[in-house]
């Protein structure tokens, strides 16, 4: 069984007992949260797509860390004209374990 999940602007494939890294989340280390705006579920052969969300589905996680991420080194250089300019951003993430799939 998996799922298809909607936050911080982005989608994720999702199944039971997987981890995985999304946008920050405001919720402390060991907190359950769940994500009601679930956009596909598939179980096997049955596949229910929503319009655009599947009506009582929901999947439920459990906030594992909260940490940033590698480092990204932006480097803008113009030949010849003196013009060096470099940049780094880190994004925060949060990391969550999926617990289950509940598919209306």
């Amino acid at each position: 069984m998996y799922a298809v999940i909607k936050t911080g602007g982005k989608q994720y494939r999702v199944e039971p007992g997987e981890s995985l890294k999304v946008e920050t989340i405001e919720a402390a280390v060991g907190d359950s949260i769940s994500f009601s705006e679930v956009l596909m579920v598939a179980d096997g052969e049955t596949v229910k797509v929503g319009a655009p969300t599947v009506a009582g589905a929901v999947v439920k996680a459990e906030v594992v860390a909260h940490g940033r991420g590698d480092k990204i080194r932006i480097i803008k250089h113009r030949r010849r004209k003196h013009y060096h300019k470099e940049q780094g951003h880190r994004q925060n993430f949060t990391a969550l374990k999926i617990i289950e799939i509940v598919g209306a």
